[in-house]
């Protein structure tokens, strides 16, 4: 099983980082600026997961991941040349497939770790979604958690659906797939059919007096 969690990781970090660059490339970042923003956005949650919930920061323990990031970041600059030409939906895709593995892995390495089911499913979606945000303040961009979009939510439903599962004693591999899953096809067809959350507005009494 924990050969299984370190491979979905693995894919996790480097979908992350794919995710990253593409941005790097949308907004003409050099090289080094492509390294940066694929790392923020692939190891930025995971590591602030670890430093809550103090334990040693996977990427220092391990610094495999970092050469995965740098040789993601290399590989999309040699390959991908025009970034604009790849379709915006394809960056979101790539990021959700993202969204889903670490919101269910995160979630499973705090209960891991002895905390309650609420706190660790706070710590798997900061684990899926602080590593975007990241990458989106960097790039002057609202982060995505913060608009309409059902980003946060997903990552919200991975992580419940995998402490529902395993309280019901369902095999561990099977709750970790299924929780990715369902993030993932809800983030998915929010993308596809563009369903967004109602937005909290407040008129100003000039538009309350214009409204028929």
């Amino acid at each position: 099983m924990s050969e299984l969690l370190y491979w979905l990781d693995i894919f996790g970090v480097v979908v992350f980082a794919f995710s990253g660059a593409l941005m790097a490339g949308r907004y003409k970042l050099d090289p080094f600026g492509v390294v940066v923003l694929s790392a923020v956005t692939a190891i930025g949650g995971g590591t602030i997961r670890d430093v809550i919930l103090q334990t040693p920061v996977f990427w220092v323990k391990n610094p495999i991941y970092l050469y995965i990031i740098l040789a993601t970041a290399i590989l999309t600059i040699i390959f991908i040349r025009c970034p604009k030409r790849i379709p915006k939906r394809f960056l979101l895709v790539s990021d959700a497939f993202g969204l889903a593995l670490f919101a269910v892995l995160g979630t499973e390495k705090a209960l891991s770790l002895g905390a309650a089911v609420p706190v660790a499913i706070v710590m798997g979606t900061m684990t899926g979604v602080a590593g975007g945000m990241i990458r989106d303040v960097l790039c002057n961009v609202i982060p995505m958690i913060l608009r309409q979009e059902i980003y946060a939510t997903a990552a919200i439903l991975g992580g419940a659906l995998y402490t529902l599962l395993s309280h019901f004693s369902v095999p561990e591999h099977i709750a970790i797939v299924v929780a990715i899953l369902g993030a993932l096809m809800l983030r998915l067809a929010a993308i596809y059919w563009r369903v967004t959350l109602p937005a909290f507005q407040i008129l100003e009494a000039e538009d309350i007096k214009k409204d028929p």
